[in-house]
């Protein structure tokens, strides 16, 4: 799924791979990372340093994709105007359209109340998902007990 590779992510203190920002950002201490401060403070990341990322279509909220992003991530994210993410499995950052032709231009991002994961609203050009198809979600929909408002 990686589209851009970029710089390797660095060796943590166990041996495991982690990405370059985690290395470089520590929330705990102010002014540190790629990211405002009170963006910083704001994020509730997961073990691996990361969060969820929930991308929409602008213009008709269609809900195109999930990826992950780090600190690095959303600081290239809120500041290039293309999507750039971080891949869990390849561990590495890659940039939505790279390779592809199938650009995210970034229209907005917003943080959830929580702060554990982003919206990020674009303007996607072709296909966002890897097997070709408009939106991740395309003819997965599971059998479900569906309800109604009272």
């Amino acid at each position: 799924m990686s589209e851009q590779p970029t710089p390797a992510p660095t060796a943590g203190s166990n041996g495991s791979q982690v990405p370059s920002s985690s290395a470089e950002s520590d929330p705990a201490t102010p002014g540190s990372g790629p990211l405002p401060e009170d963006v910083a403070a704001a994020l509730k990341r997961d073990a691996a340093g990361l969060v969820a990322a929930v991308v929409q279509q602008f213009d008709t909220n269609e809900v195109l994709m999930l990826g992950w992003m780090d600190d690095e991530a959303l600081h290239r994210t809120m500041t290039t105007g293309r999507v750039t993410f971080y891949s869990r499995s390849r561990q590495e950052y890659w940039r939505k359209g790279d390779t592809s032709g199938h650009v995210q231009w970034v229209k907005s991002v917003a943080l959830d109340c929580d702060g554990d994961a982003l919206l990020v609203r674009v303007d996607q050009v072709g296909a966002a998902c890897h097997t070709g198809t408009r939106t991740c979600f395309d003819g997965r929909d599971l059998t479900v007990v569906t309800g109604h408002a009272r």
